[in-house]
C-alpha cells in the first residue's frame, strides 16, 4: 500500500505507568505435577509449573478427538460395531446402535465415553491408528511441539503423552469452535440415537468446575492410574479468556479456581482506537479526520503500550469517506499486539484554489 512507502512514523505512550510483566512466579501454589495458566487472548503464560514436561494425559485427550470430529461432517451417521468397544468409562453403546457424530461428541465430552471416542476415530480415520495420525497432524498445525497421540480416548500408552502447555494451546484452539464451546459448557446433555429409533439418553457432565466456579466455560476431565487426575478448563471474566491445565493433580478443582482468581487479578481487556487529523492538498478543507477500527487487547494491568502509525504526510483531494489511508500498530516490549486500519472519517472535494 502507498502509505507503507511514504510513512509518517509516530511512537506514543498510551499509558504512563511502569510496565508490568506477569511473572510465572506468584503466591499461588498448586498440587499438580504440571500446571499452566494461559491467556487465550494473547498467548501469554500467567503461571506455570513444569509446563513443558511430557506426561500421560488421560481423557483430556478427547479435546483433540472432539475438535477433529466437530470439524468434520457432524451429521454423518455412525453404526457402532464390535471393534469400537472400549474399556473404561463408557456411554454403554450397543453393537448396532446408530448415532450422528455430533451426538457421539456430546456423550464423549459429558461422561468421557471411550466407546464414543473409538466410534469417532474409526468412522473418521478408518481405524484408531489412522485417526491417531490425524490427531498428530492437527497437533503439529496447532503448534503442540511436545505431544504425541496414540489413542482417541487417552487410555495409557507409553507413546501417548503431552504437556500442560501444549494442552493449553489445544484448548485455546478448540474454544474458538462454537459447537465445541456449546457442548463443553453444559452440565448435562440429551443424546439422540438414530437407532434404536426415538431413544434419548441424558448424560451428566463430569466437570464439576462448571458448578463450583461461575466463570467456568467447561472443558474436560481425565483420570487413569498412570496419569492421575488431569483437568483442562476455560474461564472468562470481563472479556478476558483464560485456560488452565493441571496434570496429575489430586486437588484440581481448587487449584484451577486459585489460578483463575490470580490470573483475573493480573490481566485486563483494554479497548484502543485512534482519531487524528491529516492535512489535505487541493481542497478548501485543511484536513480530514483519520479514524481507526476499535481493537481489544488483553494485557497485564498497567502495561505500557506504544502505538506506531503508518500514514502519508498528507492526502490529495478528493478524499472519500471510508477510504483506507493507513494503519496503526499497538506494541509492547517490541512485540506487535494488534493492528488496526485507519480510514478517512469524512469526505472532502477537490476545489481549485484562487490565485
Amino acid at each position: 500500500m502507498l502509505y507503507r512507502k511514504i510513512v509518517c512514523f509516530v511512537t506514543a505512550v498510551l499509558m504512563m505507568f511502569t510496565a508490568v510483566t506477569v511473572s510465572a512466579e506468584s503466591d499461588i501454589q498448586v498440587s499438580a505435577l504440571s500446571a499452566v495458566l494461559y491467556c487465550a487472548d494473547n498467548g501469554q503464560v500467567l503461571y506455570e509449573k513444569a509446563a513443558h514436561e511430557k506426561r500421560a494425559i488421560a481423557s483430556i485427550t478427547k479435546v483433540m478427538t472432539a475438535i477433529i470430529a466437530l470439524e468434520s461432517d457432524c451429521d454423518r451417521k455412525v453404526k457402532f460395531s464390535y471393534d469400537m468397544i472400549a474399556e473404561g468409562s463408557s456411554m454403554y453403546l450397543q453393537v448396532g446402535d446408530v448415532l450422528k457424530i455430533s451426538e457421539l461428541v456430546k456423550g464423549m465430552m459429558m461422561i468421557s465415553g471411550n466407546d464414543a471416542a473409538n466410534a469417532i476415530a474409526i468412522a473418521i480415520g478408518g481405524s484408531k491408528e489412522g485417526f491417531a495420525d490425524m490427531m498428530n497432524e492437527k497437533a503439529h498445525e496447532i503448534g503442540m511441539k511436545d505431544t504425541h497421540f496414540v489413542t482417541p480416548s487417552g487410555l495409557d500408552d507409553e507413546e501417548h503423552y503431552s504437556t500442560a502447555y501444549d494442552m493449553a494451546l489445544l484448548c485455546s484452539y478448540a474454544m474458538q469452535n462454537e459447537k465445541f464451546r456449546e457442548i463443553v459448557s453444559q452440565k448435562s446433555m440429551k443424546v439422540e440415537f438414530v437407532s434404536p429409533e426415538n431413544k434419548v439418553q441424558t448424560y451428566v457432565n463430569h466437570n464439576k468446575l462448571l458448578s463450583l466456579y461461575d466463570k467456568c466455560m467447561g472443558i474436560k476431565t481425565g483420570f487413569t492410574k498412570k496419569a492421575g487426575r488431569t483437568l483442562t478448563s476455560c474461564a472468562e471474566s470481563d472479556g478476558v479468556r483464560l485456560i488452565a491445565v493441571t496434570l496429575n493433580d489430586g486437588n484440581d478443582w481448587n487449584d484451577h479456581i486459585a489460578m483463575y482468581e490470580y490470573g483475573f487479578s493480573q490481566i485486563e481487556k483494554r479497548s484502543l482506537s485512534e482519531s487524528m487529523e491529516i492535512p489535505v492538498v487541493g481542497s478548501k478543507m485543511q484536513s480530514v479526520t483519520a479514524i481507526s477500527d476499535e481493537v481489544k487487547i488483553a494485557l497485564p494491568k498497567n502495561t505500557e503500550v506504544e502505538k506506531k502509525i503508518y500514514m502519508p504526510h498528507f492526502l490529495y483531494a478528493p478524499v472519500e469517506k471510508g477510504t483506507e489511508i493507513g494503519e496503526v500498530e499497538y506494541c509492547t516490549d517490541g512485540r506487535v499486539l494488534a493492528k488496526a486500519r485507519l480510514f478517512a472519517g469524512e469526505s472532502c472535494l477537490y476545489e481549485e484554489q484562487e490565485t
